[in-house]
């Protein structure tokens, strides 16, 4: 299963609209996204993606219940309070927007794959045998760099892509 991972929006929509396209290029089957949507807006150029988002909550969402309201009613996608754990097949993944947590999480040995946001800095590492994925900043605002990551679940090969 191929994944798009990305963060860190901040309602640059342009931004948003370049990673959808990247995306469809890919032929991603899901998205993952590490938080920081900020707006209910932000949901539209993801509806034109047509697979399925799972995604936590970020410290800049303000909205939450108009948020995950969007999103679900649109049939976007699910917005879960943070941290959220799912199975995909049988790997066990986890996404959130607490880098502080991404070490304990990853050496705890339950998680396959830790995904994350907040630090606007993009990463993939292995620690131990979890996989570590942060695609960095969709927005760019912070480093100037436009980043997501895309994901082979099958193979946990990863690799970040600058918009």
């Amino acid at each position: 299963m191929k994944l798009g991972i990305i963060a860190d929006t901040h309602d640059n929509l342009t931004a948003i609209e370049k990673a959808v396209e990247l995306f469809k290029h890919e032929g991603i089957e899901l998205l993952v996204h590490a938080g920081d949507f900020v707006a209910p807006f932000t949901e539209k150029p993801f509806r034109t993606l047509k697979v399925p988002l799972i995604g936590v909550f970020g410290n800049n969402d303000g909205d939450k219940l108009l948020l995950r309201e969007m999103y679900r009613e649109k049939g976007v996608g699910e917005i879960h309070e943070d941290p959220h754990e799912f199975e995909l097949g049988t790997k066990k993944v986890i996404v959130t927007h607490r880098p502080m947590i991404v070490g304990a999480l990853a050496v705890s040995g339950i998680y396959d794959v830790v995904i994350y946001g907040h630090t606007h800095k993009a990463e993939v590492a292995k620690r131990g045998n979890t996989l570590v994925v942060n695609p960095g900043e969709c927005c760019g605002y912070v480093t100037g760099r436009k980043t997501v990551a895309i994901l082979d679940l099958e193979t946990e090969e990863s690799r970040i892509v600058e918009l």
